[in-house]
């Protein structure tokens, strides 16, 4: 089922289904797709069930920015286990005064719908916490988070008027592997959030939704980038993905964009990040002002991660002809990720 939009697109219509004639049905879309469903995928994409079961792999994170605070949640299910996440950045004292982290067990502590938005629901439950993500018909939808720690977050998020949304389906590398992910610009989101002894006020922010399904690979390695706001914002990706959910949002518009590159040193990732596309629409300067990082080593898998958080300056265009259009102080997030999993 693909959605209509009042804004319009540069790509064409979501498909109703990832898989076309045993394959994945490669491309990048605009548009809400129902359901995600690999099983009938044939020829070199067909593997066994418990290949599958090992390799599936997916994850719904919400983001909300707003002029004092900046809040990352996600759940994940990565078929032999399940995590979750969810932090606080407060901008104005620039640190984490909000962090929840929580490993589950396979099965029993989280689900992650195959329903990237319409009929939704995502979940995680713990003793030390919980959070839920959940379509309420319509364009609503309701988030909420629920931490020993006193950390809560209890917001509504609306899409309706918002600019269509990237759904992008492509093969991975070799051996079977495929993905797919739907990607959201700027939407309406009302609310409160308390971490630290504060109360934050979520009603003049912005909320971006990213969910991702896919069948990947043992080693899993990514850059990527994501700010927004109702006029202008975008997502690029350098790794496994390739060029598939590299977009830009302009006025309504969802832009292609051409490949990533990410100029930073690993090593101090708070110093400025120069972040472009070989297309010269996206060219930014990133400016962190802090960061959540996690690392986890669980003997058969391990991960490094960190998502600075921050404000873009620069220049986009609409295309190579078009005059640039300035950024400025636009927030948003980097991240620097590695998973074997």
């Amino acid at each position: 089922m693909s959605v209509p939009f009042e804004a319009v697109s540069l790509l064409p219509a979501a498909p109703s289904q990832v898989v076309d004639q045993g394959v994945p049905a490669t491309g990048r879309y605009a548009g809400v797709i129902e359901q995600i469903d690999w099983t009938s995928l044939q020829g070199e994409f067909r593997r066994s069930a418990w290949w599958r079961k090992v390799h599936h792999k997916r994850w719904h994170y919400v983001a909300i920015a707003t002029d004092t605070c900046f809040i990352g949640l996600a759940m994940v299910d990565l078929g032999w286990t399940n995590t979750a996440f969810a932090y606080l950045f407060d901008r104005c004292q620039r640190k984490v005064v909000g962090n929840f982290s929580q490993d589950g067990l396979p099965g029993l502590t989280a689900k992650v719908s195959d329903r990237p938005g319409y009929g939704a629901l995502s979940w995680f439950k713990h003793t030390r916490g919980a959070m839920r993500f959940e379509h309420r018909g319509g364009t609503h939808y309701q988030l909420s988070l629920w931490t020993k720690s006193g950390f809560e977050i209890d917001v509504e998020i609306n899409t309706s008027g918002s600019a269509p949304p990237l759904l992008a389906i492509g093969p991975i590398g070799e051996g079977g592997c495929a993905h797919a992910t739907q990607k959201s610009s700027a939407l309406k989101v009302t609310g409160t959030a308390r971490a630290g002894g504060q109360s934050f006020i979520l009603d003049h922010g912005v909320a971006s939704i990213d969910y991702s399904n896919g069948l990947l690979a043992r080693e899993t390695q990514w850059r990527w980038a994501s700010a927004h706001s109702p006029d202008l914002g975008f997502n690029v990706q350098q790794g496994y993905f390739g060029t598939h959910e590299n977009v830009l949002w302009l006025d309504g518009q969802l832009i292609p964009l051409g490949r990533a590159e990410f100029d930073f040193d690993p090593r101090y990732p708070m110093l400025p990040w120069q972040v472009r596309t070989d297309d010269g629409l996206l060219d930014l300067v990133f400016e962190p002002e802090g960061a959540r990082q996690e690392s986890k080593n669980l003997l058969i898998a391990a991960s490094y991660y960190i998502q600075p958080i921050g404000t873009f300056n620069g220049i986009v265009k609409a295309h190579a002809d078009a005059p640039g259009l300035q950024v400025n102080q636009l927030v948003g997030v980097t991240e620097d990720h590695l998973s074997r999993w």
